[in-house]
């Protein structure tokens, strides 16, 4: 009862630490996910577990980029669903053409997020920073692993963009940064303020991409993860990428949110 109530020391009330506010991880859902399936099971599986945030991609129906009455369309459901988008991607830039840039961050901006997930080229990234400044749209670069010869860890995302707006900085997938044979918490705790999204998943063996398994049962050390997104002040999402079981993935899924809320739960942190 003592631990509860207020103290006083010299006649000033403190509050107790029960009082103060949780930390908090913001889990969510990248719909590549859900890649094999259209807008309104996405819903409706978003609803299954008990997620209300949304990375949504140009695949299929879950986020299109043209017409502008299909994004329009599908931004109407998703809020009629009480889904909140985050973000939008992984869109890809392979050209310093602005006609084609300006047109994605069109579309991001017509959505109504304020971040893009993106994969831009080494040669068209400082094109795309006047439009960052422009639309007061931020870029995370979304590192692929050792296939990816642009960005293969976030490290490397992070030499590219230091010198650039800090609107520019790095989604995180963890299990392609494990991939490449760099520490994912130390990675994190490099990029700090430059981390703008992650992208989670886990594997049973940290340098093979096909041995994905549902988060819990593989060697990513989650606790870990979430501590470091904590120690660097973290405010975005945790979206859960799960590419495996693509027929039937809500199973996987719903198992690794279990853990994830369970993981940060016995931290005393808020989802």
């Amino acid at each position: 009862m003592a631990a509860a109530c207020a103290l006083a020391v010299d006649g000033l009330p403190i509050k107790a630490a029960a009082d103060e506010k949780s930390p908090q991880i913001k889990l969510g859902v990248a719909s590549y996910s859900f890649h094999k399936f259209d807008r309104a099971h996405v819903i409706q599986f978003m609803k299954q577990l008990n997620c209300s945030r949304l990375n949504a991609k140009d695949v299929l129906d879950h986020l299109p980029m043209t017409p502008a009455s299909a994004t329009d369309e599908a931004v109407a459901a998703y809020k009629a669903a009480g889904i909140e988008l985050t973000a939008a991607g992984v869109i890809y830039f392979p050209t310093k053409d602005a006609a084609d840039i300006r047109q994605k961050f069109e579309y991001v901006k017509r959505a109504g997020v304020s971040l893009i997930v993106g994969s831009p080229t080494r040669d068209v990234l400082p094109a795309i920073e006047p439009f960052v400044k422009q639309y007061d749209i931020r870029l995370a670069i979304h590192n692929h692993g050792p296939e990816d010869k642009e960005w293969p860890s976030p490290l490397d995302v992070l030499k590219a963009v230091e010198p650039m707006d800090k609107r520019i900085g790095a989604c995180i997938d963890v299990g392609h940064t494990a991939r490449t044979g760099t520490d994912v918490v130390q990675a994190i705790l490099k990029c700090n303020s430059r981390v703008f999204d992650i992208h989670i998943k886990d594997l049973a063996d940290m340098a093979v991409k096909e041995s994905q398994v549902a988060v819990g049962d593989g060697k990513m050390p989650i606790r870990q993860i979430f501590e470091a997104l904590n120690t660097i002040g973290y405010k975005g999402y945790v979206d859960l990428e799960y590419e495996i079981h693509d027929d039937d993935p809500l199973p996987g899924m719903m198992k690794s949110f279990a853990f994830m809320r369970g993981v940060l739960a016995g931290m005393g942190y808020e989802s």
